[in-house]
């Protein structure tokens, strides 16, 4: 049983990357005792996106508040994290690093989760390809970029949230990615690709799903 405790505020630390230095935010399990990690990959920095998305934050705060540790990385060339964008072509190894700095740091917690919004789901999709089943509890893709991007499929019981009015990657794409993989879709009515003023909704379908 996981007991609350004062919320925990954002840490900046540094990663060794496969390019240099990766800037993160890592924010402490909202429980007296962390149950896992959850790694959180930010939307495409091209369009701004960056570690400070507020979609980034909504998932590592409702994770924390279940116990996890957080882990919320600039991948390669945003913010002060060195090397340059590679457009999800290396950005997997960057977060292969900070998963592996994060295992370093709790070799006691075996739950790892991995989350993402919009472009960082495809990170993070890239990613977990890469990992045997029993190293990955499970996956959160917010606004999966599946029209963006070749794809993989992902895990059975992955959760998956996409806005009904989704004006970035329409519906219609992710049910069509989803279709073939039998993957059910959470679909937010009359919400955008960003959830604006919808996060609590979206904080709160998460937490359903993972407690």
């Amino acid at each position: 049983m996981t007991i609350p405790r004062k919320a925990p505020s954002f840490e900046p630390i540094n990663i060794a990357g496969p390019a240099g230095r990766l800037e993160c935010l890592r924010l402490d399990a909202a429980t007296e005792t962390p149950i896992g990690i959850v790694l959180v990959a930010h939307p495409n920095p091209t369009e701004g996106g960056t570690f400070n998305n507020k979609i980034v934050h909504t998932l590592a705060k409702t994770l924390s508040r279940l116990g996890y540790i957080a882990y919320c990385p600039n991948l390669r060339g945003v913010g002060e994290s060195e090397g340059s964008h590679s457009y999800g072509e290396f950005e997997p190894d960057d977060m292969a690093a900070v998963l592996a700095f994060a295992r370093s740091q709790h070799p006691e917690l075996k739950r790892i989760t991995l989350a993402g919004f919009s472009f960082g789901t495809y990170v993070q999709s890239c990613l977990r390809a890469r990992l045997g089943d029993d190293e990955i509890e499970g996956m959160i893709l917010i606004g999966p970029a599946v029209s963006r991007y070749a794809f993989p499929n992902v895990p059975k019981g992955s959760l998956v949230i996409h806005g009904e009015q989704d004006e970035v990657i329409s519906l219609e794409a992710v049910l069509n990615w989803a279709r073939p993989q039998q993957l059910p879709i959470i679909v937010a009515p009359g919400v955008g690709h960003f959830f604006h003023g919808r996060l609590t909704q979206l904080a709160d379908l998460v937490h359903a799903a993972w407690r």
